[in-house]
């Protein structure tokens, strides 16, 4: 088959494993693996084409909430960049809520991936995410005991400290931080909209700073431009179907909503090992 269709292949995995809490690292080494995608994640253009595909996952966050963007922007405002205001206050939990992965993602992101990037891990690693996620409906099993407007300054750090388990290929972002909205007395619908509101910035940001080394590879560019700018545009599209799809899952499922997800992280990482011993 034609390479692009390979490159399509990874877009659509992208962008539905990043915002799914089935982990995308953990996808992207391991489904091109068990199906042999000819995919040279050292070539010059490789970068590039991932730094294309987040910024196209965080665009499409920004089109899906919008709404709420405006409201949070504008609330701040209002309050003249204070926290006078529902609105304005939940912006800088966001804000908050974002610099313990930040810092953690710019200190040690190519160390951990370097360390703990092998298909073995990963698969092993899927399979504790979903245990995670199981565990996270248990959680949920105590009722709800506030809303977005009544998170402290300390639950929000500790749901956007979890998003630092995404740096190890396996982990899921959403996953962990939903388990822990879950688990600071948020209900399945609050905890899933915080955490994608949080995912935003950090993804936009983690898309932005390559872009310097986008520019600089643009030389190894030359008859790619087309095919990574529609991977950016597909990885998008099916981010805002992943996105449209969990927000209306999770209104409506009151109970263990997370267990398909937990049990499909376990079944494919144990299948995936054992896969691995006889492809």
């Amino acid at each position: 088959m034609n390479e692009n269709f390979y490159l399509m292949a990874l877009a659509i995995l992208q962008g539905v494993t990043e915002l799914f809490p089935i982990s995308s690292l953990g996808h992207g080494i391991l489904v091109p693996a068990l199906l042999h995608w000819p995919i040279d994640r050292n070539a010059d253009w490789f970068l590039p084409f991932m730094v294309v595909l987040h910024l196209g996952t965080a665009t499409a966050l920004l089109l899906y909430f919008w709404r709420d963007w405006v409201r949070l922007v504008g609330g701040w405002l209002k309050a003249r960049g204070g926290t006078g205001n529902a609105e304005a206050r939940l912006l800088w939990l966001l804000v908050a809520g974002s610099i313990p992965a930040g810092l953690l993602g710019l200190a040690f992101s190519h160390r951990i991936k370097e360390l703990f990037g092998g298909f073995a891990f990963a698969a092993i690693a899927l399979m504790v995410n979903g245990l995670l996620l199981i565990a996270g409906d248990r959680l949920k099993s105590r009722r709800p005991t506030h809303g977005l407007e009544e998170l402290s300054w300390l639950r929000a750090l500790s749901i956007g400290a979890a998003q630092a388990l995404a740096l190890i290929p396996g982990f899921s972002r959403s996953g962990a931080t939903v388990v822990v909205g879950l688990g600071v007395g948020l209900d399945y619908e609050s905890a899933a909209r915080f955490s994608f509101l949080l995912a935003t910035p950090i993804i936009a940001a983690a898309g932005l700073l390559e872009v310097p080394k986008l520019l600089h590879h643009g030389a190894a560019l030359h008859g790619l431009l087309g095919p990574i700018f529609a991977a950016g545009v597909l990885a998008g599209a099916f981010a805002w179907l992943s996105v449209w799809f969990l927000m209306r899952y999770f209104h409506r499922h009151e109970v263990k909503a997370l267990r398909p997800f937990g049990i499909y992280c376990l079944a494919f990482g144990a299948l995936a090992l054992l896969l691995q011993r006889f492809l």
